[in-house]
């Protein structure tokens, strides 16, 4: 990943607006800390931060096309560009080997008719300097974050965080992902696979030999990389399943060498970096456990707000161990790492789901939480480790898989009265003569990472807020904060530090606050459900 910002129509000594944007880029450099570049035409600016993980020698951003009427700044990968310049492109003479300079080409020769072509997680800005429009765009999921906002004098900006908008947009927004901006055009969605209609229902039984395919080809289409990379296990169903299908390809790519992977808990109390281990050891991973201690996911959490830009209790809480991990990854020299977010979102697998009152109703919800992930899931994960200069990728939100897994009736996702969450994946990958897994990983029951870092760390943070929120300043919570007003303690508390660092009148506005849709608690820890613990054997 990498830091995007883009200026286009502004006002003003060139120049001084050179300047500044340079300026306003530096903010996003922990995105990118390999090196920067900008690149300046009339009254356009875009600005780039790279961390080079394709093409390291020649993919230097923003890019020129080769007669100079194309220009491009983006964050992301392209995971099946060989085959867009193959099979679109193949007379163009391409200057380097990053999988982002294609796309110069074919937004030149399609226009935005080519995002549907695109296997990848991105947010970019193409300009066409001949024709006097632009592009912008984002991944279908929002794997990628962007920003967006329109300056007073009339200039619109995109930039991967919001820190680098406050200061010139008026007005400051989420770009929704799976859409593209023209200004001939204005906002258009382009993503319209058949189940994004929550209530379009899918009929029939799932395949399970094409789920497990499918899923294993969004694994290693993700393993592209020309640099140390790795993958995030916390001993869960859902990054053990990444790992598992990593590892059998790192093995055949690298002549039997093992695949590092990475966990992180609370010394002595995490059921993840027990499961992680035997996980591990299973799967043949050089793995790394890390510990960290409840002062210090407290003492960055400041930091962290200041990273994620937002205030939702949820991804806070889950944020805080993924940041101080990734920290620990990257001086190890890593730069990439595989994850295994998106999962519960599109097989329904946190515990609230149990309560779902028929198969219409969990189908729904599903669709609903994908369509939010990033606010959610892929904010946390794309901005906690992009924190370090760490890019993440998560093959759950492989557009195939997605069409995979909203493929067949929603009644084959539903749990309780005996059948445990995500049964479907873990039937697919429940093979005796090849396993993939041990039992008693495969059929773990979910524990969300915030709970199975160590069950303490969120009742740390309870006592935390506790104590720093006064009972007095809490009553009067709906006059400091009469939009979206925080229902608890730790809620009021993350809300001032992030209305303390983002002083801006629409930035609250690009936060959407994570809370379970049914079920007697509100309280989003995995925990407070009644299945937690009800599924220790398989089903």
């Amino acid at each position: 990943m990498c830091g995007i910002l883009a200026a286009l129509g502004l006002k003003g000594d060139v120049s001084t607006l050179r300047k500044h944007i340079v300026e306003l880029s530096s903010r996003l450099r922990h995105r990118g800390p390999d090196w920067s570049g900008i690149y300046v035409n009339g009254q356009n600016i875009l600005a780039h931060e790279r961390l080079a993980i394709v093409g390291l020698h020649s993919g230097g951003q923003p890019m020129i096309s080769n007669d100079g009427s194309i220009a491009l700044t983006v964050n992301g990968e392209i995971y099946n560009y060989k085959q867009l310049i193959r099979d679109h492109i193949p007379d163009v003479k391409l200057k380097t080997g990053s999988d982002c300079e294609p796309l110069m080409y074919l937004y030149e020769k399609y226009g935005s008719e080519f995002l549907n072509l695109l296997q990848g997680d991105y947010a970019f800005v193409a300009v066409n300097n001949v024709k006097k429009t632009y592009l912008a765009t984002r991944d279908p999921i929002g794997v990628c974050p962007l920003y967006w906002g329109k300056s007073e004098d009339g200039s619109v900006w995109f930039a991967s965080e919001m820190k680098s908008l406050i200061d010139d947009c008026k007005e400051i927004d989420l770009f929704p992902p799976g859409h593209f901006y023209t200004p001939e055009t204005g906002l258009q969605r382009w993503f319209n696979p058949v189940w994004w209609e929550e209530t379009r229902l899918a009929h029939g039984a799932p395949d399970l030999l094409r789920i497990r395919a499918v899923f294993d080809q969004a694994v290693v289409r993700r393993m592209m990389a020309e640099v140390p990379y790795g993958v995030l296990l916390s001993g869960g169903l859902d990054s053990s399943l990444v790992a598992a299908v990593a590892a059998r390809k790192y093995r055949e790519l690298k002549n039997g060498s093992k695949i590092l992977s990475f966990s992180i808990g609370l010394e002595g109390q995490s059921p993840d970096l027990v499961a992680a281990q035997r996980a591990a050891q299973f799967i043949g991973t050089e793995h790394h456990e890390f510990t960290f201690a409840v002062e210090d996911g407290i003492d960055a959490i400041p930091r962290l707000v200041w990273h994620l830009e937002t205030y939702d209790v949820t991804t806070i809480r889950a944020s805080t161990p993924m940041f101080l991990l990734s920290r620990k990854i990257k001086a190890m020299g890593v730069k990439m790492v595989l994850s295994g977010e998106g999962s519960d979102e599109i097989l329904g697998g946190y515990l609230y789901f149990g309560h779902a009152p028929n198969a219409e109703e969990f189908h729904k919800e599903t669709v609903k939480r994908v369509k939010n992930l990033h606010t959610s899931d892929c904010l946390r994960a794309n901005k906690s480790t992009c924190a370090w200069g760490l890019e993440v990728r998560v093959p759950f939100l492989d557009r195939d898989f997605l069409d995979e897994a909203f493929s067949f009736d929603a009644q084959h996702k539903m749990f309780g009265q005996g059948k445990i969450e995500k049964y479907v994946m873990r039937k697919a990958f429940d093979r005796p003569e090849d396993p993939y897994l041990p039992e008693n990983i495969l059929w773990r029951q979910k524990e969300q990472f915030s709970d199975g870092v160590g069950y303490s760390w969120i009742d740390s943070l309870l006592a935390h807020t506790e104590k720093h929120v006064s009972n007095a300043d809490f009553e009067k919570r709906a006059e400091r904060f009469p939009v979206d007003t925080p229902a608890t303690k730790e809620a009021y508390y993350y809300r001032t530090i992030f209305e303390d660092q983002f002083k801006h009148h629409s930035a609250a506005k690009t936060v959407k606050t994570w809370v379970p849709t049914w079920g007697k608690s509100k309280d989003p820890s995995g925990r407070a459900q009644k299945f937690h613990s009800q599924h220790d054997e398989k089903k």
